[in-house]
């Protein structure tokens, strides 16, 4: 039998979808403690601000103030977003940059509850998607980039497929395949990346109006924040042989977002 048939025949298992509300609260949890440092700073600074100026412990503390309140809103704005309540998508890049400024913090407050990096990362992802989805974004399917990590492609395939994923012989034995179909089928762009440098590059290149990309918790997190403002949504891949190695992903799932995402053909 050979690598590929085997390849077909073993199961994939699916995870369960991450809860967007534990990196939600994690990331209360991080902004309750920034602003209780932040309190403190201000506490033990106060005496000496007062000797330099007396309106300076005022400024600083205004400083502080404004910074706390920003942070809660920005929390509060995607709370309200993933909950299908009313949200202010003016407050989404406070938002990321917050999320930039306070997922270290999240992650260390998360290790003492025993919860991993992974799960919270994946927990951002789902938050982000949900987002991307109140947000109502429909482009046309030209202007839509799928990139996917090379390690979605079969390791002992001999067709090189990164930069052409129409080098693809649809053989079955990876989902590299399935895409390039769904994207004859559906007009999009598809490249397959062998890092996220590359992808990047690609993305800026091409410019498109939305990004869709598939990758492990790690490489989304912190591609969707590094494109921003271009709205892009993740799919996580599937990893039953580890990380980086002939790693999967739901094609259905894949299939749903693209059909959220692609504004519909005009009929002549």
């Amino acid at each position: 039998m050979t690598d590929q048939s085997k390849q077909k025949k073993k199961k994939i298992v699916i995870p369960g979808r991450p809860k967007k509300r534990l990196f939600l609260g994690m990331l209360s949890l991080a902004a309750v403690l920034a602003a209780a440092l932040l309190y403190g700073i201000w506490y033990i600074a106060n005496p000496g601000l007062a000797n330099i100026a007396k309106v300076l412990p005022t400024i600083v503390g205004g400083i502080f103030a404004v910074s706390v309140v920003i942070s809660w809103l920005g929390i509060l704005n995607m709370g309200l977003a993933v909950s299908d309540w009313p949200y202010l998508p003016l407050l989404q890049r406070q938002t990321y940059e917050l999320v930039n400024l306070l997922f270290p913090v999240s992650v260390r407050l998360a290790k003492l509850f025993g919860i991993s990096k992974r799960r919270l990362e994946g927990s951002f992802i789902a938050t982000s998607n949900r987002m991307f989805n109140r947000m109502g974004i429909r482009v046309p399917a030209n202007r839509l980039l799928v990139v996917t990590p090379h390690c979605l492609q079969l390791a002992t395939c001999p067709h090189k497929i990164t930069r052409d994923p129409g080098n693809c012989k649809r053989c079955g034995g990876c989902d590299i395949g399935a895409l390039v179909t769904l994207s004859e089928e559906m007009g999009f762009h598809f490249f397959v990346a062998t890092g996220g440098t590359l992808a990047r590059q690609i993305i800026y290149k091409m410019r498109p109006k939305a990004v869709l990309a598939i990758a492990c918790e790690r490489d989304l997190m912190s591609g969707i924040q590094d494109v921003y403002p271009l709205p892009a949504v993740g799919v996580l891949n599937i990893r039953p042989n580890g990380p980086c190695y002939n790693t999967h992903v739901d094609i259905e799932e894949v299939k749903a977002q693209l059909e959220k995402i692609i504004l519909p053909k005009e009929k002549d």
